[in-house]
């Protein structure tokens, strides 16, 4: 005859099924129905934690007690199953019941936009064609002789280095900026000349402001009477074409090895007006200075004309040049440079 402890724990077998059928009556989906079935049949689940006792049984009373775990096994599977299929079935008969109006339009995918960089660069050579520029690209992979050496850039300079150029087989160079393009230009034929050129440009960078590949664009104008004024003039329309139509521009002397004079650009803020605070408080975006930079500019050192084919006594030039990414995080307030190239949708969808 089976003993107490046999019979006990029989007994409290045979009662899991029905205390698992009241637990699982008003669960309404299958995750929590699953999460049930574990609590009884899992590893740490009460059947499991019963038959712990089985080894303390004599041997010839673990049969029934094996028989009943078996029963109980049976009879929650059972359960489960039925339960999920009304679940089913409830959930089918709802779906049947919907009315549908079929005369209803369709829900088309959204319309999708230009990425930011793209909308900027085409606003800006938009001003300039204005101003009767064309657009001119060129190759990726340059000489160093079209990126460099034609540029007034000696053979020592910091810029030539392997730190901060892409050097690839063959000699040649990722460009580290659009001016080969001007330099081609002036090649092809004689002034006047009258150009844009952007196009992505690389150099071994990579912060929340630098990235290793970046969009630049830049400006050449070369004829007999081109002057500083006109070089001021031209960056003048532009800012308060991009930024704002009451804002000015400041040069500041700089250094370029192919311009002489050089000047950085500073474009008046757009955010302040240019006069550093908003209220009581410094602008954050100039941060209190009125000014933000956006480029570099200068008059065409005689050298480059030089190293062209062009007679610096005769022909006069300036140029300019720009970072389109720099421009689309002031225009649009970004303030990770990285993040133009994350493709990250929830981002780019501002900009729709």
């Amino acid at each position: 005859m089976p003993s107490p402890g046999s019979l006990e724990i029989i007994a409290a077998l045979d009662r899991l099924a029905g205390a698992l059928g009241e637990e699982i009556r008003p669960l309404e989906t299958e995750q929590e129905i699953r999460a049930a079935q574990a609590r009884y049949l899992g590893k740490k689940g009460r059947a499991s934690d019963l038959m712990k006792a089985l080894g303390r049984l004599p041997p010839e009373e673990r049969p029934a007690v094996g028989e009943a775990a078996n029963r109980a096994k049976a009879a929650i599977e059972s359960l489960i199953a039925a339960r999920l299929t009304a679940l089913s079935q409830a959930a089918l008969a709802a779906d049947l019941a919907r009315t549908v109006d079929v005369t209803l339009p369709g829900r088309g995918s959204g319309m999708g936009t230009l990425h930011p960089l793209t909308l900027v660069r085409r606003e800006v050579e938009e001003i300039f064609l204005g101003l009767g520029f064309e657009v001119r690209t060129g190759p990726w992979i340059e000489t160093e002789w079209h990126n460099f050496d034609a540029l007034n850039t000696p053979a020592d300079h910091p810029a030539r280095d392997m730190q901060d150029t892409f050097f690839v087989e063959g000699g040649r160079i990722l460009r580290s900026h659009t001016s080969p393009v001007q330099v081609r230009t002036m090649l092809a034929g004689p002034p006047p000349i009258k150009i844009i050129a952007p196009g992505n440009v690389f150099r071994r960078d990579d912060d929340a402001t630098h990235t290793p590949m970046f969009p630049q664009i830049e400006g050449l104008y070369v004829d007999r009477d081109v002057s500083f004024a006109d070089l001021k003039g031209t960056l003048l329309h532009f800012v308060r074409r991009f930024f704002g139509p009451d804002l000015s521009i400041r040069l500041r002397p700089s250094f370029f090895p192919f311009t002489e004079p050089s000047a950085e650009v500073d474009a008046g803020c757009y955010l302040c007006g240019g006069i550093g605070r908003r209220g009581d408080v410094a602008c954050r975006l100039c941060k209190g200075s009125g000014w933000i930079e956006i480029g570099g500019s200068g008059m065409v050192h005689p050298n480059v004309f030089r190293a062209v084919g062009y007679d610096p006594e005769s022909v006069r030039g300036f140029a300019f040049g720009m970072g389109l990414s720099r421009m689309a995080m002031l225009k649009y307030g970004v303030d990770d440079l990285r993040a133009f190239y994350e493709n990250d949708i929830r981002f780019l969808s501002q900009f729709l």
